[in-house]
């Protein structure tokens, strides 16, 4: 999260054209570098600008939009189909849906804390929104939505579902043999992350910055 907040700052000038550098503040590529480039990025049409975060933004909700509505829908079959029933073998013994109430975080983690999980699960997301005023990235986009979809899942578990507004139970009902059971909204939280960390190695900012080191 702190990386996060620290990529919120970062000036909002990349072009929808092409990914820039931290060291010359140009496109990849482009041959231009130090006050030229940047003379350059305040020349380039703010138009195109908003167009291609326009499209990323769009990326985003969209990605956040369907790992909602599949969580969502999941747990709704789930509850009303695997509730209160034995549980169903997927693959033999090494993969079940097995429907329980989760207190806890993801994969059943710190059951005694629903309620930070609540408040850090809507601060999660809150920063996500902001981040999105600087996003050039589509692979950024997607990481983002997938991460926006799952704590959107998961946070309305807690708001809606017993015993009670921001103490509600997660319901989760992947079982892995040997493994916590998890959801939908785990797993997206889950890739987002990876591919967070991913475009983090290469030094890709959500603003399309490229760390060159």
């Amino acid at each position: 999260m702190a990386e996060a907040e620290r990529i919120i700052g970062t000036p909002d000038t990349p072009d929808d054209g092409g990914e820039r550098t931290a060291a010359d503040g140009a496109p990849a590529g482009s041959g231009v570098s130090g006050e030229a480039g940047a003379s350059l990025a305040g020349e380039q049409g703010t138009p195109a600008r908003q167009t291609g975060r326009g499209r990323r933004i769009a990326v985003l909700f969209a990605v956040a939009a369907f790992a909602y509505a599949l969580d969502l829908v999941s747990k709704m079959l789930v509850v009303s189909r695997l509730e209160g029933h034995a549980p169903i073998q997927v693959v033999g013994d090494l993969l079940e849906l097995h429907a329980i109430r989760n207190p806890g975080a993801a994969f059943g983690f710190g059951a005694a804390f629903t309620v930070i999980f609540t408040l850090i699960a809507a601060a999660v997301i809150v920063v996500i929104i902001r981040l999105a005023r600087k996003l050039y990235s589509f692979p950024w986009a997607v990481a983002l939505g997938l991460l926006l979809g799952g704590a959107l899942g998961n946070l309305t578990d807690r708001i809606f579902r017993a015993p009670g507004v921001f103490e509600g139970e997660v319901v989760d009902f992947i079982a892995p043999k040997g493994f916590a059971v998890f959801n939908l909204a785990d797993s997206a939280i889950v890739c987002g992350g990876i591919l967070i960390v991913l475009l983090s190695f290469r030094g890709l900012d959500p603003d399309g910055t490229v760390h060159k080191d």
